[in-house]
């Protein structure tokens, strides 16, 4: 007989869902982990797959805090999920770099390092900022074009699929309830009473987590929420496989644990297109990428393709709680696997107890309430 009755129902299994649900399984909730599949725009399957901190937070001091806090997550819940599953996330945390090329981009690259720094305040912010000769130590091979880079010792990468299939199996692993294929037809929402329709079958909950990336934004209104998220198109080239040569990831550059290169880190308002490449966007990647390592024009490209981010209108991620039906959650980011640590260690635990700490209160979407003009 299928189970229809929950602790809590977490609406998307990509890795924001999917390390969310973990985090309440592990922590004692009976939880539903619903996942449309691979219909959906899944940002999890596109990833870049980078554990990121220092282009994070500008202005945004609380979010910097957020980002560097589930960077320190990471190796416990990489080595968590790798004793229940026997799924190696392909964690590495060396440090990460950013690269500059020329002069003004080195100049204005110190300049936002140091402002970041600034606001950190007593949290504290680790940065360097390196000329191209002691670069060359670091990353041999770097291209006559760069004149420095931004280091920070929290940065790293990991395997978003892998990461994925661990958060999945660890779930299933604790006798949560993994539901595929099924997407959300129909909702009702009470105070701690929700019933969510998918697949045909009604389940309830006290506790519903909307964590469905683009598919939030019309489904919050429902659960008297609001996550104004818009798609952002970013592209991905990948050479073939070479010899170790990129001992750290860059922003824009890494190599996976197959020996790979990723390229990407582009941005465009495309609406929910994925299928369309755009050759100039590609071009200038590559371009970039060549100046940086020139060694990377010798590889041949052999896959690419483009995903959509979750994009709210600041960047910065949304976290809520419904006033009007307590116990209805949303989360919402672009950075699926940079906060994957925080999403299952830290906020979890907090929808487990029924609110969110005053901290993310920064993260609402309230802070898009503009008041009406006199």
């Amino acid at each position: 007989m299928t189970r229809t009755a929950f602790d809590a129902i977490v609406i998307g299994g990509g890795l924001v869902g999917a390390a969310i649900g973990y985090g309440l399984q592990r922590g004692g909730l009976h939880t539903l982990l619903l996942d449309e599949g691979d219909i959906a725009h899944r940002a999890s399957r596109g990833n870049f797959g980078l554990i990121w901190v220092q282009s994070k937070g500008l202005g945004a001091p609380h979010y910097q805090r957020w980002t560097r806090g589930s960077a320190e997550e990471w190796p416990a819940l990489a080595d968590d999920l790798l004793a229940r599953t026997g799924i190696d996330a392909r964690r590495e945390q060396p440090g990460g770099v950013t690269f500059c090329l020329g002069e003004q981009e080195f100049e204005q690259r110190s300049e936002t390092m140091a402002r970041m720094k600034a606001e950190a305040g007593n949290f504290g912010f680790d940065y360097r900022m390196i000329r191209a000769a002691e670069a060359r130590d670091m990353l041999p091979g770097i291209g006559p074009e760069v004149t420095g880079v931004s280091w920070t010792p929290y940065d790293g990468h990991a395997s978003p699929l892998h990461l994925l299939r661990a958060l999945h199996d660890a779930f299933t692993g604790l006798g949560g309830c993994y539901r595929p294929n099924a997407g959300v037809t129909e909702t009702t929402a009470a105070p701690n009473d929700f019933s969510v329709t998918a697949a045909g079958i009604r389940y309830t909950a006290p506790r519903v987590v909307l964590a469905a990336g683009l598919g939030n934004a019309p489904l919050a209104p429902r659960f008297g929420l609001n996550t104004p998220v818009e798609p952002q198109r970013g592209q991905i080239l990948v050479t073939e496989r070479t010899q170790s040569l990129l001992p750290m990831p860059t922003v824009s550059l890494r190599q996976t644990a197959e020996g790979s290169i990723m390229i990407g880190d582009s941005k465009e308002d495309a609406g929910f297109d994925t299928v369309t490449q755009t050759p100039d966007i590609m071009r200038t990647m590559a371009q970039r990428a060549v100046a940086c390592f020139p060694w990377v024009a010798e590889l041949n490209i052999v896959r690419a393709w483009s995903a959509l981010r979750v994009m709210a209108p600041d960047g910065l991620p949304i976290y809520d709680q419904s006033d009007r039906f307590p116990g209805a959650f949303t989360a919402n980011c672009h950075s699926g696997v940079t906060l994957a640590g925080t999403h299952a260690n830290r906020l979890a635990p907090m929808i487990a107890a029924g609110r969110l700490d005053p901290e993310l209160s920064l993260f609402s979407a309230r802070r898009f309430d503009v008041p009406a003009a006199a």
